[in-house]
């Protein structure tokens, strides 16, 4: 159940990024053309979601785990993962720290939070989509307005959805992630009992307008990752990647170099 990558460029050190819920690998794609020059770079599929398999159920230590197996201690990674792969990634790294030679974190915090309401509504309103009955695209937007007003978020829910010989499907485990809500939007604290933080190089970037990093939250993010610095992008929200591209790749290559 290997997981699908996409590569680009040739040489340099590897970088590798694992996207956000109902995200795909190919959503870095910017991003990584920007640093392809001078880097090798891997985009993720995340488990669950877009060309890669759909386990049984939904952990960041299952998932970590099996990101963990596209990389060897003697090539060592820099990482970088946007919310829910944000999470994946520093699971990852703590788990498996000989992988990691640094780490991003994009737009999320080492906690769990409270409430997962918008994703539940956006799960409820992708999987109540008539895709049997469905006939173009535009019609998906239309029936998905009402439950997903904005165009951005809803433009981004329908890069998910694929049209193959037996028709319309959805790409993300919509059942699974349902069902294992809590635990993606939790953090896996008593799977991490007695796991040494995490010493290489850390980088937040957050977004200006996103609440996913705040000062109250300083405390875990420490102790987890000792060796943290933290940024924050004016004009973003949690899409901070997508938002301003130019900030972010800069703010990262400065970070690889």
């Amino acid at each position: 159940m290997s997981l699908h990558t996409t590569t680009l460029g040739e040489s340099g050190p590897l970088v590798a990024f694992c996207h956000g819920l109902f995200g795909q690998g190919k959503n870095w794609t910017t991003v990584a053309k920007a640093i392809a020059e001078d880097h090798r770079v891997l985009l993720v599929d995340m488990p669950h979601h877009g060309r890669s398999p759909w386990p049984d159920h939904f952990d960041y230590v299952d998932v970590a785990d099996r990101v963990a197996e596209l990389f060897r201690a003697d090539d060592p990674v820099a990482l970088v993962g946007h919310s829910m792969g944000g999470k994946a990634a520093m699971v990852l790294a703590l788990r498996h720290p000989e992988l990691v030679e640094r780490l991003c974190v994009v737009d999320v915090s080492p906690v769990g939070y409270g409430s997962a309401g918008e994703f539940i509504g956006y799960i409820q309103a992708m999987r109540a989509l008539d895709l049997d009955g469905l006939e173009h695209r535009r019609d998906a937007d239309a029936a998905l307005t009402a439950a997903v007003p904005h165009p951005t978020v809803r433009s981004f829910l329908l890069q998910n959805l694929r049209r193959g010989d037996d028709g319309w499907s959805w790409q993300p485990n919509l059942e699974v992630l349902g069902r294992d809500i809590a635990a993606l939007s939790g953090w896996p604290e008593d799977a991490l009992a007695g796991t040494p933080p995490y010493q290489g190089p850390t980088l937040w970037i957050a977004g200006q307008r996103s609440d996913y990093v705040r000062d109250e939250y300083a405390a875990a993010m420490d102790r987890w990752f000792p060796r943290n610095r933290r940024v924050t992008v004016k004009d973003a929200g949690h899409w901070v990647h997508s938002e301003q591209p130019q900030v972010f790749t800069e703010v990262l290559r400065r970070f690889l170099g």
